[in-house]
Parts: C-alpha cells; sequence; structure tokens
C-alpha cells in the first residue's frame, strides 16, 4: 500500500562555527547585566535553576550579520513549506540571548511562541553535559491516542519527543507553532544561547529584516 506522508513539521539544523567566537563575546555584556539584574532575586533565593535572559539583541549591530543570514534562512524555511513568500516579508519580533545558571536547575517548561512564523536557536556555549532542546508532536489528537513506541533509537511516525544534542555553532529553525522545552541543565559546563522569533508581514506593512 502506498503511504502518503503528509501534515510533517521540518526542523532545520546546520552548523554555523563561525559566529561562535564573535557572539560569545558580544553577548558576554548582556549576560553580566542580566545576572546583575537578577541580583536581589539570586540572594533572597538562590541562584539554583535560574535562567539569565538578556535585553532584546535586535538593534545592536554587533548581530546584524547574524541576524542578516538567519533572516534569510527563516525566509527560505517558510518558502520551502509552500508559503507564498512573494506576498510577505520577514521581520524580526524579538532576539535574545540567555544563560542558564551556573550552580544548575536551569530549565524551560514546554511551550510555543504564540504568533510566530519562525523561530530559532543558535548555540554559543553547549556541550554533551549541558541541557538540550526537546521538541513535541504538535499533534494535538495523537497525543490522546499515544502507543507504547518499538525500542528502537530512530525517529518514526509515531514518535513524540526529538532531543537534540547541539553543539558551539548549531544552528536550528523551526516554525513557532512547535512545542519545545529545555531538560533540566546540571551546571557542569556552561549553557548558553541565541533564541529568536520572526514574522512574515505582508510587502508594505512592516520594515523588512
Amino acid at each position: 500500500m502506498y503511504i502518503n506522508d503528509y501534515f510533517h513539521t521540518p526542523i532545520w539544523s546546520e552548523q554555523k562555527p563561525e559566529f561562535v567566537k564573535s557572539l560569545n563575546k558580544v553577548s558576554n555584556k548582556y549576560i553580566k547585566e542580566a545576572r546583575k539584574k537578577n541580583k536581589d532575586y539570586i540572594k533572597q533565593f538562590g541562584d539554583f535553576g535560574t535562567s539569565h535572559h538578556s535585553t532584546p539583541l535586535t538593534q545592536d549591530n554587533n548581530f546584524l550579520d547574524f541576524r542578516n543570514y538567519v533572516g534569510q534562512k527563516s525566509w527560505e524555511f517558510l518558502d520551502q513549506m509552500g508559503y507564498d513568500m512573494n506576498l510577505y516579508q520577514t521581520m524580526f519580533s524579538e532576539m535574545w540571548v540567555q544563560e542558564f545558571s551556573k550552580k544548575g536547575g536551569g530549565h524551560h517548561s514546554a511551550h510555543i511562541h504564540f504568533n510566530q512564523h519562525v523561530s530559532g536557536l543558535y548555540f554559543l556555549k553547549c556541550s554533551d553535559k549541558t541541557s538540550n532542546p526537546v521538541f513535541h508532536d504538535p499533534k494535538t489528537g495523537a497525543r490522546a491516542t499515544k502507543l507504547t513506541m518499538k525500542p528502537k533509537q530512530v525517529i518514526l511516525a509515531g514518535t513524540d519527543l526529538v532531543h537534540y544534542k547541539p553543539t558551539p555553532g548549531t544552528l536550528i529553525i523551526f516554525p513557532g507553532y512547535l512545542e519545545h522545552e529545555f531538560s533540566v541543565d546540571h551546571g557542569l559546563e556552561p549553557f548558553r544561547f541565541i533564541h529568536w522569533n520572526i514574522q512574515a508581514i505582508p510587502k508594505g506593512m512592516a520594515k523588512d529584516v
């Protein structure tokens, strides 16, 4: 019987190590400022489980080459999904850098980025000992009828969780509707990444990226 593979969800990934050194350097001040902002909370409750989240990076020209690259890749991502991108221009709605606490416990529960067409991750500091992104099957109906999977270490049609193991320079692009989380970090090694969201806006309504 012929199998029709419909309603799949794309996740793009590649290695782009050329941005790691420069972006680590320019993001240091943002992480330092974020830690300072969290100082009172850390003093009262401790640093375990905290995530140091920067102010927006969308206007910092130190990130311009990177924004241009991921902006173009995000446009290509939507184009390959079949959307008529001749009608739209892409626009960063937000971009930030964050780092999990060196004390461990940092994580993010499962969530989506509401009303965002493309989301992305770029890893600056990570290893096989740090947290990692986990993507969830977006088909809610499939979750209600979940069956036990065969004991195989491959991704199949019934797989409901996909774990990525990034290295410094790993770039991941995915639809904003795709639910994702970050596993608990144990504080063994630094874990820092850039996160962003992009919207596709009808041409003439917003400034292109």
